[in-house]
């Protein structure tokens, strides 16, 4: 085979390799990333778009809701906040009335308004007009006030109590004057028992409760000038309260709340308990009821030793018979 033979062989070979080749070539890497790529890609772009479409909703749910919970109920529904309102509304009660048994203290050689002039209503009309008038005079400032009066004894049975009962009703006969009378033997509470009246909330209390105020456990009664505080609750601290600053507010308060006032405490025995010393502290005035024929001068030395210190100290002499076959009188003596 000639040399131009070869070339032209060559060349045959060349061409029909050429016109094959891009079959082959075009057919195979071209199309297969051109065909699936897209595919992918869209599928990647679904999936994508699937994923967002079900992320978005999720957190917008998600976050909706509890978004939604906590703001409707800021607490406005949990609103019984005014249910606790009510708690604070009855604030104050009224004061109480209670019934005295006029014709039953009568009976028990009581002074009433109706008992007509009995020595026994003289005695007292004798005994109460130097207090009432001490009791709004001029007083020093710093001292207590002369409208307070402590009705007390050496030592018990000697009638203090009586004494203070007879005393609170005859000065609430006076056309001038309002009587409050405190029940302040705490250890031995009696007012109430003597009147035939139940045991009740009182002083007491009041110094154990701020909250609570004279209002709420002051017995009005039928008549209409005089009005009870009972002792109240006992306690063990007693002489601790009647000495504490509370105590000194109250008696303050109560002395100058009513211009026309005026105030009787039956106190416990001076020489049996503490609770009476302390509270001649808070006292304008103090009436020592002295038992005829039983009562030693030595009990009466010492008691009024214990209030030195206290003006206005006077002496009832209780239970005492100037004339045979008379009722018992009530000599007063002061100094």
């Amino acid at each position: 085979m000639s040399i131009i033979e070869k070339a032209a062989s060559r060349i045959d070979h060349k061409k029909e390799a050429a016109a094959a080749s891009p079959v082959e070539i075009t057919s195979v890497p071209v199309a297969a990333p051109v065909a699936h790529t897209p595919i992918i890609v869209a599928a990647a772009a679904a999936a994508a778009a699937a994923a967002a479409s079900h992320a978005a909703p999720e957190p917008v749910v998600a976050r909706a809701m509890p978004t939604a919970v906590p703001a409707p109920a800021v607490m406005p529904v949990i609103e019984p906040a005014p249910a606790a309102a009510p708690t604070a509304a009855p604030r104050k009660q009224s004061t109480r009335k209670v019934e005295l048994d006029l014709n039953r203290m009568r009976e028990m050689g009581m002074v009433t308004a109706a008992g007509g002039r009995t020595l026994l209503v003289e005695d007292f009309r004798i005994i109460k007009r130097p207090l009432i008038k001490r009791a709004f005079a001029e007083h020093t400032p710093g001292t207590p006030p002369g409208n307070l009066i402590m009705i007390t004894s050496s030592l018990p049975g000697e009638g203090k109590t009586y004494c203070a009962i007879n005393l609170a009703m005859s000065i609430a006969m006076e056309l001038d004057h309002t009587v409050l009378l405190i029940d302040a033997d705490v250890a031995r509470p009696s007012v109430l028992r003597t009147l035939g009246l139940p045991a009740q909330r009182g002083l007491m209390d009041i110094l154990l409760d701020d909250k609570l105020e004279l209002a709420d456990v002051m017995l009005r009664t039928n008549v209409d000038t005089l009005s009870i505080l009972p002792a109240g609750t006992s306690t063990p601290r007693a002489t601790e309260l009647l000495a504490s600053q509370t105590m000194s507010t109250f008696v303050y308060e109560i002395a100058n709340r009513y211009p026309d006032r005026i105030v009787i405490f039956d106190s416990p025995p001076l020489l049996l308990t503490s609770e009476a010393h302390v509270l001649a502290t808070h006292m304008g005035q103090i009436v020592l009821v002295v038992e005829s024929e039983t009562t030693t001068q030595h009990a009466v030395k010492e008691s009024l030793r214990q209030l030195e210190g206290c003006s206005n100290v006077n002496l009832i002499y209780n239970k005492t018979r100037e004339f045979p076959g008379i009722e018992e009188t009530y000599d007063y003596h002061y100094g």
